[in-house]
């Protein structure tokens, strides 16, 4: 079988994915998520014209020639505005946030200000223009303005804004339900007692901890024996909790005991590519099984979660409404040479550091097995070797894709 281009397996794997049906959140639960719809402003920000400062509301024309003296008539604290209406030579003693008196049309900061005897009249010292220290009905929005669009990751700023626009809940598309399907007589449980001849599962937490990152809900149904009606059990099982996606680790390959591709066929699975160009992964696998999107990952531990990095964080980001993250971002000089590239594209653990001169660059690491957590647990990026990529000396600037969160 021809092996695919990277490129093309991804073009294929996201070809026709469409986002999640909407549902609604509460502000507290939508961070991260995608709008799905525009909201608009449902009040003015602010909704009258108040004061920036801590001071008093006066008319400018008053304070024109200082030093002047004014009768403090009142106060207007935050959330209690002051009823009546100042007239000349009159001030209102006013804090942040207030409304700006009926009359007024600036703000003495009261660092401008002295009292003057014990009547409560003050004495300005500085002049005001008018508008100064005032926030104007409307500065920040208007009622009924379009804020945030469809489609926008909803983070930090974009909430509270929502909330500033007097918005509880979000329209939003649904989160990804990912059904997570470890394979092989060989794999026991975190924590477990294993045989001689077995080791411990962990590309499903690897995993698991890819599909929080990007939105996703993950599912584990643990581990399928190598025998086919274990595998059809879970995959049935992935279909009756509604799963968006099923990933399944390992089997995939072409070894007698590799016996996942046969059952997701088995159980209907329309096959969209297996076997791509690129290292570590060659063996990625992906279909969909009626409205299922199906992702079979390589049993190797780097593999399995290289290629969460580059498939699975697209598919999750398309499903959410999202825009898929590009996969090369930037390029970045080499620490040190490499060696030349074969026909697969090969993405190399590396680690991203600053030098004394300040330059940022990027190191391999000497070893590039996909059996090594270690490696991995250690690298903050991935260098992008292309096809028959020549050999490079240090200093040349390479593709990086950074790991986020290092």
């Amino acid at each position: 079988m021809t092996l695919i281009s990277v490129d093309e397996a991804l073009a294929r794997l996201l070809r026709g994915v469409a986002p999640l049906e909407t549902e609604a959140v509460a502000l507290e639960n939508a961070n991260g998520r995608c709008l799905a719809q525009d909201i608009r402003a449902r009040r003015t920000q602010p909704p009258f014209s108040a004061s920036a400062m801590d001071g008093y509301a006066v008319r400018a024309a008053d304070i024109a020639t200082v030093p002047v003296r004014l009768r403090v008539i009142g106060e207007a604290p935050a959330g209690h505005g002051f009823a009546g209406e100042i007239g000349p030579f009159e001030a209102v003693r006013i804090f942040t946030g207030a409304p700006l008196p009926r009359g007024a049309d600036t703000i003495l900061i009261q660092e401008n200000a002295e009292p003057t005897g014990g009547d409560g009249s003050i004495t300005a010292l500085e002049t005001a223009d008018t508008g100064r220290y005032v926030r104007p009905a409307g500065l920040d929005f208007r009622e009924g303005d379009v804020l945030l669009q469809a489609g926008c990751r909803l983070g930090f700023s974009e909430l509270a804004l929502a909330a500033g626009m007097n918005h509880a809940t979000l329209p939003v598309v649904r989160r990804p339900r990912v059904a997570i399907l470890a394979t092989g007589d060989e794999l026991v449980p975190p924590g477990a007692n294993s045989g001689p001849d077995q080791i411990i599962a962990s590309n499903h937490i690897g995993v698991g901890a890819i599909v929080e990152d990007n939105g996703g809900l993950p599912i584990h149904l643990g581990i399928a024996e190598d025998r086919p009606d274990a595998l059809a059990r879970k995959i049935a099982a992935a279909r009756e909790c509604r799963a968006d996606v099923l990933v399944t680790l390992g089997g995939a390959s072409v070894g007698d005991h590799d016996l996942v591709q046969e059952a997701l066929g088995n159980a209907g699975m329309h096959l969209a590519f297996w076997r791509i160009a690129m290292r570590p992964g060659k063996p990625l696998m992906a279909g969909r099984i009626g409205s299922m999107q199906v992702l079979g990952l390589p049993g190797n531990p780097v593999s399995s979660l290289v290629c969460s990095l580059l498939f699975l964080k697209p598919l999750l980001a398309a499903l959410s409404g999202l825009q898929a993250p590009a996969r090369l971002t930037e390029r970045v000089p080499l620490a040190a040479p490499v060696g030349e590239n074969d026909r697969r594209e090969d993405y190399l653990r590396a680690r991203l550091e600053i030098e004394g001169d300040g330059t940022e660059r990027v190191k391999p690491f000497d070893k590039q097995d996909s059996s090594m957590l270690t490696t991995l647990a250690s690298a903050n990026a991935l260098i992008v070797r292309p096809p028959h990529g020549p050999a490079l000396p240090s200093g040349t600037p390479v593709p990086v894709i950074r790991i986020s969160g290092r």
